[in-house]
């Protein structure tokens, strides 16, 4: 993501509420530079301030950072990324192997259930779908058992030079030794039709149980292929995630990045955000009593983008930066729909990039996938069982838990998941400029004092209160 998130913000503001208004409420800006104190305390101590003005819900939107290639922690981290990406390259390969695994078992039950049909219709009461079904048995007999008898196969005998053109025709037309005596056929034919059909009639009783035997058995195998499938997805989506956020971002020709120097850049951004509680308002005569709350929610943003250069000093198994923190504190107001724009853009991140390149590359064969692991494993798939109604689960697709939340199929209906348009975006009506120019006000003094209590608990010069 090349653009900030106050970028992003005052984009937004532009579209809906004109250039003029599209600045922050408020800016301030602080720089902090001590090469022998570590930034984190910076950093924190602002955090846990935010956190009080915003019920502990401060988000942290934006975590970057780069490394000078001469430097000891770019080495580090290349190390650390490459471990990670190597454990997603392998898991990634089992991956692929235990998939391969499931969609040939897959092939194997389809080919299972439509032989295991036939079965079903010759154990049919239905005279018709019992007729049709063993024909098709005898059918399959034939094929693939009577036809490895080479010159003796009914199939030869019927089409050779031994004159037993009759043969097959009576093989398929007769169900028991009884209707072969009732048959008009010469003795030849008989005497070679009757055990045919008596090795025909254990075959069928046979290999049904067979065929279901394996049947279940490959069932429960592609089960167990697909719990372990859900395991190595489980196992490789921290190393994916992890290897993606150890990326350097490229800074171009950023001069606070050299070569040859051992320099650290971090970019970090915390946005809090609070609703404004109009009927409250109302009632503390901060908006005139006669007014309705508008139907838009608005909330008081405030962002806080860290830029720090430091020097990456290596102390046992941890890494102390020190060096110069620019600190820029930034009040906005913006309404829901103005801030679910906002979330769908800082939404659109390397990390999530990475997560739809793989779901681009798996999404329609595993939609495919998906129906025929609901069929095979199914609750209630023996013969005869009513069907039960279907549970959503993440355990049929086990790609879910890997691209989840990007990967999973959302109800748009829902509150929040539905996509806006920010140029269909309405102007602010009349009550919700009262709302925004009250929100203004109090982020305004949000901002002041995060800044200015800063500056005096670490014996900063400051100033009075501009709002008081």
């Amino acid at each position: 993501m090349d653009e900030t998130a106050s970028e992003i913000i005052e984009k937004i503001r532009e579209k809906t509420l004109g250039k003029e208004n599209s600045e922050p409420c408020l800016e301030y800006q602080l720089i902090y530079d001590s090469p022998s104190e570590t930034l984190e305390p910076v950093y924190y101590w602002i955090l846990d301030f935010m956190n009080k003005f915003f019920g502990g819900k401060v988000e942290k939107m934006v975590d970057n950072f780069s490394a000078s290639p001469g430097g000891g922690h770019f080495a580090e981290m290349g190390q650390r990324r490459s471990l990670m990406q190597k454990n997603v390259s392998e898991s990634m390969a089992t991956v692929n192997t235990v998939l391969r695994s499931i969609i040939n078992l897959i092939y194997d039950l389809k080919d299972f259930e439509i032989r295991l049909k036939h079965y079903d219709d010759a154990n049919s009461e239905d005279e018709k779908r019992k007729s049709n079904g063993i024909l098709a048995l005898k059918q399959v007999w034939l094929d693939n058992v009577d036809i490895k008898r080479g010159v003796g196969s009914i199939h030869q005998m019927t089409a050779g030079n031994l004159n037993f053109v009759t043969l097959r025709d009576a093989f398929l037309s007769v169900n028991s030794a009884e209707g072969v005596d009732k048959l008009d056929l010469n003795d030849r034919v008989r005497r070679i039709l009757k055990p045919r059909l008596e090795e025909f009639l254990y075959w069928k009783d046979s290999s049904e149980a067979e065929l279901k035997k394996r049947f279940n058995i490959e069932k429960s195998y592609l089960k167990s292929q697909v719990n372990m499938l859900q395991l190595y997805t489980r196992w490789v989506k921290p190393y994916l995630k992890s290897a993606t956020e150890l990326e350097m971002k490229d800074q171009g020709t950023n001069p606070d990045i050299v070569n040859s120097f051992n320099t650290l850049i971090l970019q970090l951004t915390l946005m809090g955000k609070s609703e404004v509680d109009v009927r409250g308002e109302i009632r503390n005569g901060d908006l005139p009593r006669e007014m309705k709350a508008p139907k838009r929610k608005h909330y008081k943003v405030m962002i806080i983008d860290f830029y720090f250069r430091g020097i990456p000093v290596r102390q046992g198994q941890h890494v102390l930066v020190g060096g110069k923190a620019t600190v820029n504190f930034k009040g906005y107001t913006m309404n829901e729909e103005e801030l679910k724009v906002f979330e769908q853009e800082m939404k659109k991140s390397d990390i999530n990039e990475s997560f739809k390149l793989l779901e681009g590359a798996t999404t329609e064969s595993l939609d495919e996938l998906k129906n025929d692991l609901d069929h095979f494993l199914k609750d209630g798939d023996e013969k005869g069982e009513k069907k039960k109604e279907k549970k959503k689960s993440e355990d049929v697709n086990p790609f879910a838990a890997l691209f989840s939340p990007l990967f999973k199929k959302k109800d748009k209906k829902k509150d929040g998941d539905e996509k806006v348009d920010l140029k269909k975006i309405k102007k602010d009506s009349y009550e919700e400029k009262l709302v925004r120019a009250l929100a203004e006000e109090e982020i305004k003094d949000i901002v002041f004092k995060v800044y200015d209590i800063y500056k005096k608990s670490h014996s900063m010069a400051s100033h009075d209160s501009p709002f008081e």
